[in-house]
């Protein structure tokens, strides 16, 4: 199977066109949060990559707007919006969760979960999965300009104890294209540009 991911897009529609115009060799199409920018224009993007024909799974970011991802994705026949949740492609599961895991930012915009909240909705995510976060683990590809890991230790911890096949996250702007290994499962802090992966 041939995965396209992305992250934080963050309303630039020129990047969401490119992903629409590659998106014919994919699969599977992978967005991990962060289509909007501080709680608006949630749909911008959304707009455009909804033209993609392959299966399409989004998990929400931080900065955008959880309802209107939420109605967005209600009306789209091949996108979900995975929150907790799971959704199986040819023999493939995909499980996803969205938000900052944990809160660091206190703007009332953004969306956020606890350690202990994230921890309890990754319990179903069974073994062998496809594990999309927004959130990087704590401690790989989460690392800010200033060598600070802000990264989510509920997410860390359901990877070792899981080993998803693959993770794949965003969030921290400056680790995009961070990658690394948590036991056997590879970790990719994506970014807004085209990433391949084979699994």
């Amino acid at each position: 199977m041939k995965l396209l991911a992305f992250s934080d897009l963050h309303r630039d529609r020129k990047a969401a066109r490119a992903i629409v115009d590659a998106s014919g060799d994919a699969d599977v199409v992978v967005g991990a949060g962060d289509f909007g920018t501080r709680g608006e224009g949630t749909t911008d993007t959304l707009e455009i990559l909804r033209e993609i024909k392959a299966p399409t799974v989004l998990v929400s970011g931080n900065h955008d707007d959880f309802g209107a991802l939420q109605s967005f994705c209600a009306g789209w026949e091949t996108g979900d919006l995975l929150h907790g949740a799971e959704r199986v492609i040819g023999s493939v599961c995909f499980f996803g969760l969205g938000h900052e895991i944990p809160r660091r930012n206190g703007a009332d915009w953004n969306a956020f979960l606890s350690e202990g909240d994230a921890t309890r909705m990754l319990e179903p995510c069974p073994p062998g999965a496809v594990l999309v976060t927004h959130s990087p683990p704590l401690g790989t590809a989460d690392w800010q300009k200033d060598g600070t890991s802000e990264g989510s230790a509920a997410v860390r911890a359901a990877i070792e104890a899981r080993q998803p096949v693959l993770h794949l996250c965003g969030h921290i702007h400056f680790s995009w294209g961070r990658t690394g290994i948590i036991g056997t499962t590879p970790v990719h802090n994506l970014g807004p540009t085209i990433n391949w992966f084979e699994i």
